[in-house]
This record gives C-alpha cells, sequence and structure tokens, in this order.
C-alpha cells in the first residue's frame, strides 16, 4: 500500500473551512465547529498532498485515518474477482476514511486521486488525544463524520463508498 507522505506546510485551515462552506453535494461535511475551535483542532491534523493517480489506501487496509478534503477529488473504487468498480467521486468539502475510522475494521474501498488533492488527516490516535483534551471539538468532528456515514449509507449507489 503507497501511503502519502505528510507534508511540512503551515498549519492554515482557511482552504479547508472555505471548501466546507462551499461544498453542495449530498455527502459533503457541514461544519460543525467555531472559529477557535478549529484554531484547537488544526494542531491535531497533518497536512497531506496527493498527485493525481496517488492511491490514498487500498481495499482491506488496516488503518483507521480520517481526511478531510480540501481540494481536488478522489475516486472510490471496490475490487471484486471480476472487475473493479467506480463508486464513487468524493470533493472538496468532504470526508473520505469514515466507515473504518467508526468501524475499526479494514478498508471497503480503495481511494485514489482523480486529480491534485489538498487533505487534512486525523489519525485513530490523535483523535484519541483529542477526545481527551478537547471532548466538545472531538464529539462535534465525530457527529459531522457520522452525518456523512449516514447519508452515503442511505444512498444505494454511494453505500460501499463509505470507507
Amino acid at each position: 500500500m503507497n501511503l502519502p507522505s505528510p507534508v511540512a506546510s503551515k498549519v492554515d485551515l482557511s482552504g479547508l473551512l472555505d471548501a466546507i462552506a462551499k461544498a453542495s453535494a449530498d455527502d459533503s461535511i457541514t461544519n460543525p465547529l467555531a472559529p477557535a475551535q478549529w484554531d484547537i483542532l488544526s494542531s491535531y491534523l497533518l497536512p497531506v498532498v496527493l498527485p493525481a493517480g496517488q492511491v490514498l489506501f487500498s481495499q482491506g487496509a488496516n488503518d483507521r485515518t480520517l481526511y478531510f478534503v480540501e481540494s481536488g477529488s478522489l475516486s472510490v473504487h471496490y475490487q471484486d474477482e471480476k472487475e473493479r468498480l467506480r463508486l464513487a467521486i468524493v470533493g472538496a468539502g468532504s470526508v473520505v476514511g469514515e466507515g473504518a475510522f467508526f468501524s475499526h475494521r479494514s478498508r471497503s474501498a480503495t481511494v485514489q486521486a482523480s486529480a491534485p488533492c489538498k487533505l487534512w488527516s486525523l489519525t485513530a490516535i490523535r483523535f484519541t488525544e483529542l477526545t481527551n483534551r478537547q471532548p466538545a471539538i472531538a464529539l462535534g468532528l465525530a457527529l459531522a463524520a457520522g452525518s456523512v456515514l449516514a447519508k452515503r449509507l442511505g444512498n444505494r449507489r454511494r453505500r460501499v463508498a463509505a470507507t
């Protein structure tokens, strides 16, 4: 599995907040936090930059990282014995990885950059730290990501796209 390397850059979430505010897809994340809470959360997130074509994570991987999409688009694929099936495109202002984040199960699909992407990663360990130190922020994030998961599971076409 090819995991992207976090890139060193100034932690500025304004692009992510703008993407969330402008997102119009049915499964976009809603903004669960006040600006001061985003400032606190920023120290728990790592930026990830993906070139087009790079795999973010593969089906079957045991990783619970949740990714917030600031820019670009990601293709979600499920591989069965016969062929590769594209399930969904996830764009800016949404999240990927919410299925494994909540279920503690392996990834249900492969996610690959369709275009150059900037993401923000929140590992399970950092989320646990956030839960202990800033429970209101952790709860807001969990509810927002849970809402995305519920929307995807409720949409028959995108159900398996809950990664």
